[in-house]
């Protein structure tokens, strides 16, 4: 960690050389996901494209709040909603609305669940795995559900939610005259990336009425792959999407989508009108479609970022990611370290033969050792267990940097 430059503005403004020298001083502080071993998290490095997009963005100043003060860019973010509704699957119904992160999305998504189910009453329900993203007990907290309003069922061996144990609470949810405002599914769990069976839930909702999120922030991109779709079967089939482009195909933050079957959905939950602007010319105005008034032109990172890719660069970022976690696993010793079973490209591991105290200081110290290592690995805790995570997004991260860090690993516990 580095001092931080003075905050406070000077009394007359500083020349050119002088905010330079500021900058760079926070850049020298700064996380760098660029370097080879940065694998704790989903924070891949920029793509330039979109490292481009994001200061014409800001140079542009437009609000996507209302048409009239984004001509132009009001009708680029309903087209690539579409695009991006159209490679999951979705109908002609279908659309969406860019978010400033994953936790905005499933709020939003949420919202409109309740809305469209017309579940007003505060003792109403939220289903989702034990798994499932921190994001959703602040959704239920903002809406005012009750204190068991979020509802955390178990995962199997696999760490993917049972179709069974959801079918069966919302049976007994019913009979105790309890409205399920949703059921999320998860596709791509933070700790071991896995994904939810998604056919099977979706049957499961659609015999109960019951509206299906799933929060795809993770394992989202993959339905963008024909060859990686499969991971991800039965996407198509969810009411609603909270998808994340941010997580790895390197668009710059916050770059998050809510993404709906019926689109007119979204009007219905947050459509207040905007007396003070002219009607859209098309379909509606971008603050009409959720949460957020004002909103940056963050589609054009979006935008740029998937044109500098291409299809073909897509399934690129898509299938090295797994082939660097394939690399890794093989790398590891399975008599010394126990990887957690997953889909993506996120791994969880920890020692085999520890104990569950053993473990919490072994994983201390030795991400410590990582990091002077030139290696940063995230440290979360799982099932009162610790554990080592690292996320295979980085495309600096070359075989060999696996190879060294699977023998940091091993020299750890020797």
């Amino acid at each position: 960690m580095r001092p931080l430059p003075e905050v406070a503005p000077t009394r007359h403004g500083r020349d050119v050389a002088g905010l330079l020298q500021d900058l760079q001083r926070v850049m020298d502080g700064a996380y760098q996901p660029s370097h080879p071993g940065a694998l704790a998290h989903l924070d891949p490095p920029p793509l330039t494209a979109s490292i481009a997009a994001e200061l014409v963005c800001a140079g542009l100043n437009n609000n996507l709040l209302a048409e009239e003060l984004s001509p132009g860019l009001t009708g680029l973010e309903h087209e690539l909603c579409r695009w991006f509704c159209h490679r999951i699957g979705l109908p002609s119904t279908s659309g969406g609305v860019l978010a400033s992160g994953g936790t905005l999305s499933n709020l939003m998504a949420l919202v409109t669940a309740r809305m469209a189910a017309g579940a007003a009453a505060s003792n109403a329900v939220v289903l989702c795995s034990e798994d499932a993203h921190v994001s959703l007990a602040k959704a239920v907290r903002v809406m005012g559900l009750a204190g068991d309003g979020l509802q955390e069922l178990p995962v199997d061996a696999e760490g993917r939610l049972c179709a069974e144990a959801v079918e069966r609470r919302l049976t007994a949810l019913r009979d105790q005259g309890r409205p399920c405002v949703a059921v999320v599914a998860t596709a791509g769990t933070t700790v071991r990336g896995a994904i939810d069976p998604l056919i099977a839930l979706a049957d499961v909702c659609e015999k109960a009425g019951v509206w299906l999120h799933v929060d795809a922030a993770i394992g989202g991109v993959f339905a963008l792959s024909n060859a990686h779709v499969p991971l991800v079967s039965g996407l198509e089939r969810a009411d609603s999407i909270t998808l994340n482009p941010q997580k790895l195909l390197g668009i710059t933050k916050a770059s998050s989508l809510l993404l709906l079957q019926q689109r007119d959905h979204l009007r219905r939950a947050f459509s207040t009108g905007l007396p003070y602007m002219q009607p859209p010319t098309d379909l509606d105005h971008g603050g009409e479609m959720g949460l957020q008034g004002t909103r940056p032109a963050e589609v054009l990172k979006l935008w740029l970022g998937l044109r500098q890719l291409g299809e073909e660069g897509i399934e690129a970022v898509l299938a090295s990611a797994l082939h660097r976690r394939a690399l890794f696993a093989a790398a590891l010793d399975p008599h010394l370290m126990q990887v957690l079973p997953g889909d993506l490209h996120v791994l969880a591991m920890h020692p085999t033969q520890m104990s569950a105290a053993e473990t919490e200081r072994w994983s201390e110290s030795t991400r410590q050792s990582l990091l002077a290592s030139g290696f940063m690995l995230s440290r979360p805790r799982y099932r009162q267990r610790f554990c080592l995570k690292a996320v295979f997004g980085n495309p600096h991260t070359t075989e060999s940097h696996l190879n060294a860090l699977a023998q940091l690993l091993h020299d750890s516990l020797r």
